[in-house]
């Protein structure tokens, strides 16, 4: 079914249902976005220029809930280390919906030339280390105060209750912590009290302002950590029948993982990448070291064939290590489990999101992403959707400009109203649904 269609069967479902509260006009949205666009815009320069790693988010956390204090909602703090959770409850009883920001920065140092750039500092594995939004979460807070702003001021009007989920430590646990932001603040009680009946959440990515995009099932990778350490026998680097060699065991099972996920994994139905990413040993040119450590990520969207990759890789890379005299350690930790967008949801969706940025700008049927998201442990607990803002800066092409994770990132500040929108018009029409 195209989004005019969907638009159009929306209309009518609204129009049948003479017992569902009357819809606030578009136009209204509109106007209150219009209005507080400004100060989003501040909201999002400022947390910019003052960004802080995950469950450090001390400063952001306290202008959260600052404001939707301000704005007279219920406010707890604390919610998993530095979350923020805002109850907005309408003028009459109904559903309950939740939205999400997260709120956390990345250990980068800044290189986009803004005038508001970031020259903070954090610690990070005991170091300090310059500190960037990097990954646009300074526009995803801003955008949900916005919102936040935009449904305070029409509350008589709503038939139910919003909850703000303004959430630490997106980006993983950091090293020594189990647990990341969001799977820390639903075992505090973030979606219990009151509990939603579904889930939103969006995220700037690389694509030309203005667009939406996402797609149901499996939107965005599940996301697994791999630590591989391999156990030899030091000798000198002119002896190495001498030893057991774990620079040479290291280099195969490299390999050995790179043709596990090309030859034996179809990509046309499971997208699967599995990247070793650093590689530890040695500390002179001409000896051979005892040991070699390898970390990497591996990105998956089907739990089964997730499961037996990993069954797979472990009796290999053991198999590796033995042709060597070797011994391996293999361990794989999950940083996020898939974005699985509910499918009905989903569809139901897609008309309130052409309605907010127009039907040509949307696009319901996006190929899945290999990034990840720890949105996914808060639609595992609710129905979800998570979908993509497209952000890319004016005159710079998305396909080659700056991705999330670059010192260059950038958001255009064009698509913060658009955002403010998206996230209230989704409460507001899944609060008005029949």
């Amino acid at each position: 079914m195209t989004l005019r269609l969907l638009a159009l069967s929306a209309t009518a479902l609204a129009l049948s249902a003479g017992a569902a509260a009357a819809q606030i006009p578009l136009e209204r949205i509109e106007a209150a976005v219009e209005t507080a666009t400004p100060r989003v815009v501040e909201w999002r320069r400022d947390l910019h220029r003052n960004p802080e790693l995950g469950f450090a988010e001390t400063r952001t956390a306290g202008v959260v809930a600052d404001h939707l204090r301000s704005l007279g909602l219920e406010v707890r703090t604390e919610v998993g280390r530095t979350g923020v959770v805002g109850v907005l409850r309408g003028g009459r009883p109904g559903r309950t919906v939740a939205l999400r920001a997260d709120m956390d920065a990345l250990p980068v140092l800044e290189a986009t030339g803004l005038p508001f750039a970031s020259t903070a500092t954090g610690t990070y594995m005991g170091e300090t280390v310059p500190v960037a939004h990097a990954c646009g979460h300074d526009a995803h807070v801003a955008m949900l105060m916005g919102a936040a702003e935009v449904l305070a001021g029409m509350k008589d009007q709503l038939a139910g209750t919003v909850v703000f989920v303004f959430q630490p430590a997106e980006e993983g646990a950091p090293p020594g912590e189990p647990k990341g932001g969001a799977a820390l603040m639903i075992e505090e009680g973030a979606l219990a009290d009151p509990r939603p009946e579904a889930i939103f959440g969006l995220h700037v990515v690389p694509g030309r302002p203005g667009t939406v995009f996402y797609r149901p099932r499996g939107f965005m990778a599940a996301s697994d950590r791999v630590d591989i350490v391999l156990s030899g026998r030091q000798t000198h680097g002119a002896w190495p029948w001498k030893g057991v060699d774990v620079i040479a065991a290291s280099a195969q099972v490299v390999q050995t993982i790179n043709n596990l996920t090309a030859r034996t994994v179809d990509p046309t139905t499971t997208p699967t990448v599995f990247t070793i990413a650093t590689l530890d040993a040695g500390v002179r040119y001409n000896i051979i070291p005892d040991r070699a450590t390898m970390s990497g990520t591996l990105r998956t969207f089907d739990i089964a064939q997730r499961d037996d990759l990993v069954r797979r890789a472990e009796i290999a890379i053991d198999n590796v290590a033995e042709t060597y005299g070797a011994t391996a350690e293999f361990s794989v930790r999950q940083n996020a489990a898939l974005v699985f967008n509910d499918e009905a949801l989903s569809g139901w969706l897609a008309p309130v999101l052409a309605e907010a940025a127009g039907v040509d700008n949307v696009n319901a049927a996006t190929p899945p992403t290999t990034v990840a998201e720890d949105f996914s442990y808060l639609s595992q607990e609710v129905p979800g959707v998570f979908y993509h803002l497209g952000a890319t800066p004016e005159g710079t092409d998305p396909a080659s400009g700056p991705p999330n994770h670059s010192p260059a990132f950038d958001v255009d500040e064009s698509v913060l109203p658009l955002g403010v929108k998206t996230h209230v018009l989704s409460a507001v029409r899944f609060l008005e649904r029949p």
